[in-house]
């Protein structure tokens, strides 16, 4: 995995989506992890927002925490079945995503299998990903893992990113772990 090739996809975090989320207020914590640590180490980010006409945008303390990262609307649940999703993507010449976001049993699930089928690897960051449903998310889990997908917890990822505590980020990042426990 290496940091000038991979993107973390934010996938739906609206809060018209959070509120059914169960466990919204640590999917919303550990994916402003995420996003602070991939700011932190330079990553592109991509927020997807469903038909945000109607259902609004990404959660606003999210996009504080993003700088200048671009939200994309979308109304397939497959973010990569959006041809100006998918262009953008393309166009960053990214080769990983780490995805993060709502709602695992749908959009997560079809955007990993679309992501896995262009040859793009993929990282669902197993503590950033939520679903109304537990067990159906276990289930997706589970089948995205057999589709070649990774699953695991964001600071390992991002450990893993770092290589080693030489990396500049490194203090900052340890500081990050420690904030969001």
């Amino acid at each position: 995995m290496s940091n000038s090739s991979t993107l973390l996809l934010c996938i739906d975090l609206q809060p018209g989506f959070l509120k059914a989320i169960p466990a919204r207020t640590e999917v919303l914590k550990r994916a402003s992890f995420a996003i602070e640590a991939a700011r932190g180490l330079g990553l592109p980010l991509l927020f997807t927002e469903q038909v945000p006409a109607k259902l609004g945008g990404t959660a606003p303390e999210l996009l504080a925490l993003a700088g200048d990262a671009v939200a994309l609307d979308k109304d397939s649940f497959s973010a990569l079945a959006d041809d100006k999703i998918a262009e953008h993507i393309a166009s960053l010449g990214v080769e990983h995503l780490l995805i993060c976001g709502i709602e695992t049993p749908v959009c997560v699930y079809q955007t990993s299998l679309d992501a896995r089928r262009l040859d793009y690897q993929v990282t669902l960051l197993t503590d950033a990903v939520g679903a109304r449903r537990p067990d159906d998310a276990n289930a997706v889990r589970a089948e995205l893992i057999r589709a070649g997908c990774h699953a695991l917890p964001s600071e390992s990822v991002f450990y893993a990113l770092l290589h080693d505590a030489r990396h500049p980020f490194f203090r900052a990042y340890t500081t990050l772990v420690k904030k969001y426990g």
